[in-house]
């Protein structure tokens, strides 16, 4: 099963990219590009959702069939 998060990406003053999720508490990662951000901020999602099912508590996030909402970047 995949479950779908959304990720805010933020730019830092030093040029890094900051991940954030309101969606996942938690998650929180930081990157060169905002491709790493995204990388980084995968894994960690997949750690915290991880660690809620080793607590017992199932993860409130959509799946990917519930949610098709993307976001396509390119230049113009």
């Amino acid at each position: 099963m995949e479950l779908a998060v959304r990720v805010h990406i933020e730019e830092l003053p030093e040029g890094l990219f900051l991940a954030t999720s309101d969606e996942l508490p938690g998650l929180v990662a930081q990157g060169r590009t905002v491709a790493e951000a995204l990388e980084i901020a995968r894994d960690v999602a997949r750690k915290l959702i991880e660690a809620r099912r080793e607590r017992g508590a199932s993860p409130d996030l959509p799946t990917t069939v519930e949610r098709r909402e993307y976001t396509i970047v390119f230049a113009a």
